[in-house]
């Protein structure tokens, strides 16, 4: 047919209203096999539910010392206005999901890290003020409340992200580079990524479905308009999508979000074991025939695994029914869960896989954390110490195996900010001989009257020992 046909077609069909007619007629797919002719009913009914979100962030800039001489000041007085410290706003944009009908929104970590005010504009151009109910940047997720009064908001309703398998037809929704809402199609390339270095708890839905930066935070929808999970990253070399994006699990969404509508408390359950990834070299040694699994090195005494017979030695090889391939995949389906959930473990022991079942708990804060700030004249004076626990340690994102007092903050200008004698994340083992293991033993170590203090700490992995004599001499040395 020729292109003036056409034309003339097209412009009969438009001045006669079929076109507009033809538009009317369009229904929500009730097949897979119709949804492949097109997308715009699903895009329809999910796009509402996903919104922009635009951060500010007031920075502000140091002037120079030179403006404070009392010398400058002297004869220039303050009439140089460039001298004066100076506010600038940057700004920052990102996507998120209506969750709940009340004004709940899903969205990334990263999108309001370090924003002083949130704002939200929907798909109808309204904007409103949001408030951070909860941040968590160990699975970078936040999440926001804003106020639109009685009218219910569209939502989203969360899957269940385990069904989820590769080659589903999958739909981002976002704001790539602030250019308006955008929608993208592809597939799941991949489930259960875990090796990606993006979050503490990294376990990823894979994409080709385009994501680029401005999408974090938006929709992974289904075909079903199900929230498969939360846009998050991509791999790129260049900021631009290579078709390779990342999505948080619709799963991990739902615990987050248990959290933030339960008083903003976010305690995830604990298993109490400590192991590591059971790779071909240590499959070979345990008798398996291929990778995959979590061998125990460590069992909390008192702690859930320990009260399920779980021992050093045993390979963790299923959780609830699910494969574990690695550690960060068991901590992930741990982190799922909640409190009380009593769960099936395969485990590999003496060469036979049994059930285990065990019922999950909180990390215990035991000793409690005791945050103490040391005064006196002494060279620790100005920092904050505290005791670790595995309920304290989760939350500094340490071993939460590991005891005794950890250094948390140093105060500027005290002793140990100018020399260094302790920074954030030592740990003290001993002062001038006696054991440190809780915050009260440091009140019998340190002698104010001490002509030199000789203190052990752990830093960075390597034990040192390190001598200070007031107003004289530091000097440290590795000794493991």
């Amino acid at each position: 047919m020729k292109v003036l046909q056409i034309l003339a077609i097209l412009a009969v069909c438009s001045s006669t209203g079929i076109s507009s007619a033809y538009a009317q007629q369009r229904v929500v797919p009730q097949s897979a096999t119709e949804v492949k002719l097109s997308y715009a009913p699903l895009v329809a009914d999910s796009a509402p539910a996903v919104v922009n979100i635009y951060t500010r962030k007031v920075v502000r800039s140091r002037r120079s010392a030179m403006f404070d001489d009392p010398l400058f000041k002297r004869f220039f007085g303050d009439q140089f206005s460039f001298g004066m410290p100076e506010e600038r706003v940057r700004g920052s944009l990102g996507s998120g999901v209506i969750v709940r009908p009340d004004g709940i929104i899903v969205t990334n970590h990263h999108v309001i890290e370090g924003a002083d005010e949130v704002t939200v504009v929907l798909a109808d151009r309204r904007e409103f003020d949001a408030e951070i109910v909860l941040a968590d940047p160990r699975t970078d997720l936040a999440i926001l409340q804003i106020d639109s009064g009685d009218e219910p908001l569209p939502v989203l309703s969360l899957a269940d992200s385990d069904e989820v398998l590769v080659g589903d037809i999958v739909l981002a929704i976002g704001n790539p580079f602030g250019i308006g809402q955008t929608v993208t199609g592809g597939i799941v390339s991949a489930t259960a990524r875990t090796q990606q270095g993006i979050s503490d708890f990294g376990f990823f839905i894979q994409t080709d479905a385009a994501v680029n930066p401005g999408n974090s935070g938006g929709a992974l929808i289904g075909i079903d308009g199900e929230l498969l999970g939360i846009n998050t990253a991509i791999y790129s070399r260049t900021g631009a999508s290579n078709g390779i994006g990342f999505a948080v699990p619709a799963n991990m969404v739902k615990s987050v979000l248990r959290a933030a509508l339960n008083e903003g408390e976010l305690v995830r359950p604990w298993l109490g074991v400590r192991g590591q990834s059971v790779t071909s070299d240590l499959a070979a040694g345990l008798g398996l025939d291929r990778a995959g699994g979590v061998l125990v090195d460590e069992v909390y005494v008192g702690g859930p695994a320990a009260a399920a017979d779980i021992s050093p030695g045993d390979v963790i090889m299923a959780i609830d029914g699910k494969e574990v391939i690695d550690e960060p995949g068991l901590n992930f389906r741990i982190a799922t869960m909640q409190e009380g959930d009593e769960v099936p473990l395969a485990v590999l022991t003496e060469g036979f896989i049994q059930e285990r079942n065990v019922a999950l708990a909180l990390p215990p804060e035991d000793p409690p954390r005791n945050l103490s700030k040391l005064d006196g004249r002494h060279p620790f004076q100005g920092v904050t110490v505290g005791n670790m626990s595995p309920r304290f340690n989760e939350e500094l994102q340490i071993n939460t195996f590991r005891k005794g007092v950890i250094v948390l903050e140093v105060e500027r200008r005290s002793p140990s900010a100018r020399y260094q004698f302790l920074i954030p994340g030592d740990v003290v083992l001993a002062i001038n001989g006696i054991s440190i293991d809780y915050v009260a033993d440091l009140d019998d170590a340190i002698d104010e009257e001490a002509e030199r203090f000789v203190y052990q700490i752990q830093r960075r992995g390597r034990v040192q020992e390190c001598i200070v004599v007031p107003n004289r001499s530091f000097r440290c040395n590795v000794i493991r």
